[in-house]
């Protein structure tokens, strides 16, 4: 008698993660990965391209895009995110339509809701945050989104806590089709060096900005070259303003404010590349750069329609 065990196929697919600015889908997709992929702010529209990451465990891999905020646009620029975000929902698997417990469903929640009705993706219901509402309010939130939609499965979590997320994955695996492993298996990103380190100076920026600041900035990476030894990574990076009193904010009294950037940016970099970091900050006034569609190409923005 043979009692050698059958090998599990392995599972493979593309999941989207949809919802309204500051739903928390940025933690959701770091707390899965174990890495910082996407930058996490309390301030909206915080991811303003597909970040793409990667999760691998032996029964299989799930590659995960983050998109931007379905929102109403108010620049060229948020006409992109808004394209880049619907556009996903028809090259996946499966999407998430993550919503935050904490806030009654609004127009956008049924603006995404009507989104995914033209579309033949299956969809899970992820209810984020429940680590912030007592147990019995989930029951209405389930009942309240059911009605709209014949979701796959409703899944509550708090991303920022990691409740559930494990039953989260498992779920998706469990919806997952036999397939190849697209990336190997240490891998987190399919985004270049350079794309993850002008993140994660961008989300200094918000992190330390309030009011306009925050979202007339682009983080654009001129130089990124390793020493000669090999360990230590040389990095230059503009950030680009729209006005010239935000350049005054961005470098603040005694250019305080811009080391501060610089340093914690450095800190971050660092831990996620495994390298020694030497990072020099300046900052570029554009006006308006949002609207001028040469500016959005050159800063890595592109229209996918």
């Amino acid at each position: 008698m043979d009692n050698r065990k059958t090998k599990k196929a392995f599972k493979s697919g593309f999941v989207s993660i949809v919802g309204r600015p500051n739903v928390g889908k940025s933690t959701l997709l770091n707390h899965v990965v174990g890495h910082k992929i996407a930058i996490m702010s309390n301030k909206p529209q915080t991811t303003r391209n597909k970040i793409t990451a990667v999760h691998t465990t032996e029964e299989g891999q799930i590659i995960f895009i983050d998109t931007p905020g379905i929102h109403k646009p108010q620049s060229k620029l948020g006409n992109f995110m808004v394209t880049v975000a619907e556009n996903t929902l028809n090259e996946v698997d499966l999407v998430l339509f993550v919503v935050d417990a904490t806030e009654k469903r609004g127009a956008g929640d049924e603006y995404i809701i009507e989104r995914l009705k033209q579309v033949k993706t299956p969809v899970f219901l992820v209810i984020n945050k429940i680590d912030k509402v007592h147990p019995e309010a989930l029951l209405p939130i389930i009942d309240d989104y059911r009605k709209l939609y014949d979701f796959k499965q409703i899944v509550p979590i708090s991303a920022l806590e990691g409740n559930n997320t494990s039953a989260l994955t498992q779920a998706i695996f469990n919806e997952m089709e036999e397939g190849p492993m697209f990336y190997p298996a240490d891998q987190v990103t399919d985004h270049p060096e350079r794309f993850v380190a002008a993140e994660l100076i961008r989300e200094k920026v918000l992190h330390l900005t309030r009011e306009e600041v925050p979202h007339s900035i682009a983080v654009v990476i001129e130089e990124m070259k390793r020493g000669e030894n090999g360990k230590t990574l040389y990095i230059y990076a503009a950030i680009y303003v729209e006005r010239d009193s935000q350049r005054g904010i961005l470098i603040g009294e005694k250019g305080q404010m811009l080391k501060e950037i610089g340093r914690r940016a450095r800190k971050d970099i660092e831990r996620l590349m495994g390298d020694q970091v030497f990072l020099e900050l300046w900052i570029k006034v554009k006006k308006d750069w949002r609207n001028q569609e040469r500016m959005l190409r050159n800063f890595g923005f592109y229209n996918e329609e």
